[in-house]
């Protein structure tokens, strides 16, 4: 079995506590040690009888020993930033696949990623590192995600997609065939993309409209 800490102790964190559990049922292949939280509040509680081993400290004094980080928070900036401090440490990631998800041999999956339950990514898809894809998306053919993406419940990619990295695609939201999201944009709950989408904006609707801009921060720049 492979040692495994959960960055975060929230929602997303918890999800990745049952993919875990789950993808254990045939054979043990994780053992969870616990959730890093920064919540001072939360230490020593058990969340899905996992417990709050500590902060990001307990991470530096036990860098050294032989386990996988998955980091499990929403917000994909934040993400970015956390994976940048988990990787300083010399720490490897994990991949997460919730069994009931139906990944085909033709896709790639970059480290760090969490395929949640009921989700489908067909032929020939890339998923960038340290992205989510939560329960019930669909992800077609020749589409690829970018790293540090979170693509919420119940989303609906067609094929041949390009999503930048860093971009949050709200609850239920659909993109038709050939259409670009460019990175760190944020698209609405329901929204429909039938147009390309630039970078570092907000768009919601039916049709999706782009109603924000917004500078990316220098700290989150891909490298």
């Amino acid at each position: 079995m492979t040692d495994v800490v959960i960055i975060g102790a929230g929602g997303a964190a918890r999800e990745a506590s049952w993919v875990l559990r789950e993808d254990n049922g045939l054979v043990k292949k994780w053992n969870l040690l616990g959730f890093i939280d920064e919540n001072p509040a939360l230490q020593g509680l058990l969340f899905c009888e996992v417990p709050v081993l500590g902060d990001f400290y307990w991470l530096e004094r036990n860098s050294r020993k032989n386990f996988q980080v998955l980091c499990a928070v929403g917000n994909p900036q934040v993400r970015k930033h956390l994976v940048q401090k988990v990787a300083k440490l010399g720490l490897s990631f994990s991949t997460a696949i919730h069994p009931t998800a139906q990944v085909s041999e033709w896709v790639e999956i970059g480290p760090g990623c969490l395929i949640c339950a009921g989700a489908i990514a067909t032929t020939h898809v890339k998923i960038g590192a340290h992205s989510i894809v939560n329960i019930a998306c669909t992800i077609s053919h020749d589409t690829v995600i970018g790293a540090y993406c979170n693509i919420n419940p119940g989303c609906h990619i067609a094929g041949a997609v390009q999503v930048g990295d860093g971009v949050d695609l709200g609850i239920g939201a659909s993109v038709i065939q050939n259409k670009n999201i460019g990175e760190w944009s944020v698209i609405g709950a329901g929204a429909v993309v039938t147009t390309d989408i630039p970078s570092n904006v907000t768009a919601v609707g039916v049709p999706c409209r782009v109603i924000k801009m917004h500078e990316p921060e220098p700290s989150l720049a891909i490298e």
